[in-house]
């Protein structure tokens, strides 16, 4: 039996040239590539972009490194990055992302996908490179995480320390004691290039009453 020539573009997401140059004398790759799609070959993530299916690649798909490439320069961060870091319990169903780019939304096979605006300079503070099974990504540790939904969630707390405890015990529902290994420089660095200083200021109070 042929072997399948998309599995050896494993679980990266590529492009559509990356895809039909895995095959001989095509006469319409996109024509191929839309029959591989609705053949549940491959998962479309945007226009131009999909991963191959894992019951094709045989490896799972990576939906952080999906995240990163669907809309970039970015980094997974906020809720689900929390959730990820078992910093809080509630199942997080939107893949939540930071850019410099403009706020987006996309919509997936996988799931939707957001994206949060941030400065250049306030970008690069705490984002590690994550892997997992051979594969890399950006994400936010777990400080710039927290800083990210102090930042961008909807809901502001009040300007004070015991307005952001309240919001983290109560409304996040924030593992606490978890702050203790907090690396309080990223958070000191978030307050200096972000937005809401004083409540991030707060945060650094909380952390350090640990």
């Amino acid at each position: 039996m042929k072997t399948n020539p998309l599995i050896r573009l494993g679980n990266v997401p590529v492009q559509v040239s990356t895809i039909a140059a895995c095959f001989d004398n095509l006469s319409s790759p996109s024509e191929k590539i839309r029959a591989l799609e609705k053949d549940g070959q491959l998962v479309r993530l945007k226009r131009g972009l999909y991963v191959v299916n894992e019951s094709v690649s045989g490896k799972p798909i990576n939906i952080r490194l999906c995240a990163n490439h669907i809309y970039g320069p970015s980094y997974v961060s906020l809720q689900w990055a929390l959730r990820w870091y078992g910093l809080i319990p509630e199942r997080v169903f939107t893949m939540t992302s930071v850019t410099t780019k403009r706020t987006r939304d996309f919509e997936t096979p996988l799931g939707r996908f957001t994206y949060f605006q941030v400065k250049p300079d306030y970008f690069s503070i705490g984002v590690r490179s994550v892997e997992e099974n051979g594969v890399y990504c950006l994400m936010a540790g777990p400080e710039k995480a927290l800083c990210d939904t102090i930042l961008y969630d909807s809901y502001l707390p009040p300007q004070s320390v015991v307005g952001l405890r309240q919001y983290l015990e109560e409304d996040i529902r924030l593992d606490m004691d978890a702050l203790s290994s907090f690396d309080v420089s990223i958070v000191e660095a978030c307050a200096q290039a972000g937005r809401k200083e004083q409540i991030l200021n707060n945060l650094i109070k909380i952390i350090n009453k640990i």
